[in-house]
């Protein structure tokens, strides 16, 4: 994209009031505004403040590098290889804070001089320092820290509905991507080729879905053109990374929505090859439907401000393409337990090279599905310590969702709640933190004793 004359939206045009805005973003803007740099709410939160909507987060861009970032801030954490960025720490609250930055070409590697000695070359290696900017032969961009100035860094980001900045010297709106045309139309549009774009980020084309989704829009023609066309190479993204998003995705609160674009555009088969294969089958002549009554139940939750944990989410959504695994082991001869055990060992080797699923996130996964044969022991041995198992209420609501409209079902998760509200809550142990501190500083270091028999051999 052609660089342009912004349009710039003044405070009384706009309506946006800084009672909406988050007190330590605007904080962090005072700061840097003071200290002789530029700074502006960037990104979902001026889109979000614009559609009337209640900002997630607020992350901010300024002409201050990182280190710079860090010398005005105590409570600043410098994070990323790829994007340098500065978190600073407010409570339990993060602020992105990152440094404008420009679309530049990968950087040529330092040539050695021909002078130089062989000895003096090893060193330079040693000591030489990464590219600011890199992409990979296919265009992906696997380091970005060339500093720019705001319209480069408007330019090179996702979406142009994304690429809009508030500035706090005038508290006006700023934009150099026809961004605000676009939020007016309701369309998600990349900014440039989106080819090109989803090259540099195949993650982009998951954003894309979320965001048209989760706004209710929809996404502009060649931008979706170029995105099925791209699908296949999402699984070039870290699989890592990949996981994160697909908790965004599936915990936004349209779960349902997202899965339907994913399906249409074809990222769901590229990200679940296997999973999306058995999803298309019938069994018994009846077609799986429980994958879509999960995701509208997520939905529902969310939507209603509750949380859904990551284990319980992916129990719900492939629990019964496990169950389906573990009658298929059984069959074979297998015990149960076993026959669920490698039935969750093959899920996870199907999903994690291009979904990564945290060990610990698939362990609870495991035990949520297991456990359920423990509710129907009532009490059972040691029931205590069942009801004091750190996901027992994940265990109880998943029996809750996928079979508690049987009667003999719902009676026994009714006992085991009302076990559940009668223990009593764990006190939390007593501070000694200020006591063990006394103790340290009264505690004298002894001096250490010298080997008799070594002082006599000096």
């Amino acid at each position: 994209m052609e660089k342009s004359s912004p349009v710039i939206v003044t405070r009384p045009e706009h309506g946006i009031s800084r009672k909406l805005m988050n007190p330590n973003a605007l904080r962090v803007l005072y700061r840097l505004k003071d200290n002789g740099f530029a700074g502006y709410l960037v990104g979902g939160c001026v889109r979000d403040l614009l559609l009337g909507r209640e900002p997630k987060d607020f992350d901010v861009v300024t002409s201050a590098t990182p280190n710079e970032v860090k010398r005005m801030f105590r409570n600043c954490r410098l994070i990323g290889r790829r994007f340098r960025l500065a978190h600073l720490h407010y409570g339990d609250e993060i602020i992105e804070v990152a440094t404008f930055r420009s679309q530049a070409a990968d950087e040529p590697e330092p040539e050695q001089a021909p002078e130089a000695k062989p000895q003096a070359a090893h060193k330079t290696e040693h000591r030489q320092r990464h590219p600011r900017s890199l992409k990979d032969d296919d265009g992906m961009v696997l380091r970005d820290n060339v500093f720019g100035t705001p319209e480069e860094d408007a330019l090179r980001r996702d979406f142009t509905v994304n690429a809009l900045l508030y500035n706090i010297v005038d508290f006006s709106i700023i934009d150099y991507t026809n961004g605000l045309a676009d939020l007016n139309a309701g369309l998600i549009r990349t900014i440039g080729d989106p080819d090109v774009r989803f090259r540099e980020d195949p993650v982009r084309m998951l954003r894309a879905v979320r965001f048209a989704a989760l706004l209710g829009f929809s996404i502009e023609k060649q931008t979706y053109t170029e995105l099925v066309a791209a699908a296949a190479t999402i699984v070039r993204a870290a699989p890592a990374r990949l996981y994160e998003e697909m908790l965004k995705l599936f915990l936004c609160g349209e779960a349902a929505r997202c899965c339907d674009l994913l399906q249409r555009t074809g990222l769901f088969a590229a990200l679940f090859p296997h999973f999306s294969c058995w999803l298309c089958t019938e069994r018994d002549d009846i077609p799986h439907t429980r994958f879509g009554q999960m995701l509208g139940y997520v939905d529902s939750r969310i939507q209603q401000g509750d949380k859904v944990s990551p284990p319980l989410l992916l129990a719900l959504l492939f629990g019964e393409y496990i169950d389906e695994k573990t009658e298929r082991f059984r069959r074979q001869g297998l015990p149960w337990q076993q026959s669920f055990d490698v039935a969750v060992a093959e899920f996870m080797g199907e999903t994690c090279p291009t979904v990564m699923i945290m060990n610990r996130v698939g362990l609870g996964l495991r035990d949520i599905i297991s456990q359920q044969s423990r509710l129907n022991k009532i009490p059972g041995r040691r029931p205590d310590s069942f009801i004091a198992r750190k996901d027992f209420n994940d265990i109880i609501e998943y029996c809750r969702i996928t079979r508690g409209d049987r009667t003999d079902v719902a009676s026994r998760l009714e006992w085991w709640t009302a076990q559940a509200k009668q223990q009593p809550v764990p006190l939390s142990p007593p501070d000694t933190s200020e006591k063990d501190t006394a103790t340290q500083r009264k505690k004298k270091r002894r001096r250490r004793r010298r080997n008799p028999k070594a002082q006599e051999a000096s």
